[in-house]
């Protein structure tokens, strides 16, 4: 985990793009905010691109290739795999079957997007500060 690295978001929804756009930059983090609309981008970025990035904040139903898609297709590969990129998705909902789906194909969290902006706030704070104090197996000091 790179804890200097971009922070990818991918959402299809421009509405919540611009709200996760003013909550990061509401909390100042240093790092880079990358935003995709579709699964397909994200993955072609993410196979070609040498920047680890520190977190992946993913939609579930998503045109293309959906977030469970995606997220299977990043841990089936073995390059990405490597990178330990934490991925969480943030979603409007969590139907039962899709949060079983998610941590069988091993995410790290499972997020409902709060209704009001400052709940989503504090939560994205939560999420990243939390993975800021986490170490990973490629941590290097």
């Amino acid at each position: 985990m790179n804890q200097t690295g971009p922070i990818i978001v991918i959402e299809d929804d421009l509405d919540d793009q611009e709200i996760f756009s003013e909550v990061f930059k509401q909390l100042n983090y240093k790092n880079k905010i990358i935003f995709f609309g579709d699964g397909e981008l994200a993955l072609d970025y993410l196979i070609k691109t040498r920047i680890k990035p520190f977190i992946i904040f993913s939609d579930i139903n998503m045109p293309k290739l959906n977030g469970m898609e995606l997220r299977a297709k990043i841990h089936e590969n073995e390059d990405l795999r490597i990178k330990s990129i934490p991925y969480l998705f943030f979603s409007t909902i969590a139907e039962q079957d899709n949060v079983i789906d998610a941590y069988s194909k091993s995410v790290q969290g499972f997020f409902v997007k709060p209704s009001n902006f400052e709940e989503i706030k504090s939560t994205i704070k939560t999420i990243v500060e939390y993975w800021q104090k986490c170490v990973s197996p490629n941590y290097v000091k």
